[in-house]
Order: structure tokens, then C-alpha cells, then sequence
């Protein structure tokens, strides 16, 4: 049976950078869960950051990717320690696919956040998302559930 890494927020877990969850009501997801097909994490939180946090954003230095606050912090360190906590998880269970939350700078698949704190997405990928691609892990979000169901399928 093929496993899959979700980020726990979509199971309604309070993990978000401001306390809250982006639960996801989906009947294939509840099957997933009750067969015990679901591999779960939070990866910022598996990189050591708290729930609340300040939000974060990825920005570019120099060439280099980091994620730093809205007041400058530097958390790259914890967001590449999550990610690699991500991938272990998923050799561990033999994991090739994972839905992750689109938009987060872990996470994002497709789009995250511009890096002015601005509200403006543009295309691009989290730390953890890379991470796992490189890997060849397949990343969904919940943008393209269904394709993630069909090829599951």
C-alpha cells in the first residue's frame, strides 16, 4: 500500500505560523487516513519553530535561498532541518508522494509568497518541496488533489 506525506495542517492540525490549520474535507483523504496510508508533518515545526511563529518568507541573497521573518530573522537553518526530517520520513516508509500546502515556504509546490511580506505570490517552490523533488518524491498540493488521487488511483 503506497504511502503518503501530508502536511499535518490538513488534517486539522494547529500547526500554522498563526495557531490555525488548513483542514482539507476530502472522503479519499479520510480513506488514506483510516488505512493508515497517511505519513504526517508539519516540517517547520519539525525543524524546531514554534506554533505561533512570525511568518516567514523565502528571499534571495546573493543568489543563496533564505527564509527569513516579516521583522529579518534568519530561520533557514530550521526550514532545512524540517525539510530534511521530510525526506528521512519518507525513505523510512518508502514514501513517493506527498501533498504539501501550496503557497508556504516549506511546503509550496507551484507558487510561495514573493519575500516583501506583501501578500503577492509568485511562482516557486519551499525548501521542503525541493528537498523532496530532488529526491524524486512527486509533490501535490491541494491545488491538484485529484491528480494526486487519479495517479494513486
Amino acid at each position: 500500500m503506497e504511502k503518503i506525506l501530508i502536511s499535518s495542517c490538513f488534517l486539522g492540525h494547529k500547526v500554522r505560523y498563526d495557531g490555525g490549520d488548513n483542514l482539507l474535507v476530502n472522503a479519499t483523504l479520510k480513506r488514506w487516513q483510516a488505512a493508515e496510508r497517511l505519513v504526517v508533518i508539519c516540517p517547520e515545526l519539525a525543524g524546531g519553530l514554534s506554533t505561533p511563529r512570525p511568518p516567514a518568507e523565502i528571499q534571495l541573497s546573493n543568489e543563496n535561498i533564505i527564509v527569513k521573518t516579516n521583522s529579518g530573522e534568519d530561520v533557514t537553518p530550521a526550514f532545512e532541518l524540517g525539510a530534511q526530517r521530510a525526506l528521512s520520513l519518507c525513505h523510512a516508509h518508502g514514501v513517493r508522494y506527498a501533498l504539501l500546502k501550496e503557497s508556504s515556504p516549506s511546503c509550496g509546490s507551484s507558487s510561495i509568497y514573493n519575500g516583501e511580506f506583501s501578500q503577492h505570490k509568485v511562482p516557486g517552490q519551499g525548501i521542503t518541496t525541493a528537498l523532496l523533488r530532488a529526491n524524486g518524491i512527486k509533490v501535490f498540493s491541494e491545488k491538484n488533489l485529484l491528480s494526486l488521487i487519479a495517479e494513486l488511483s
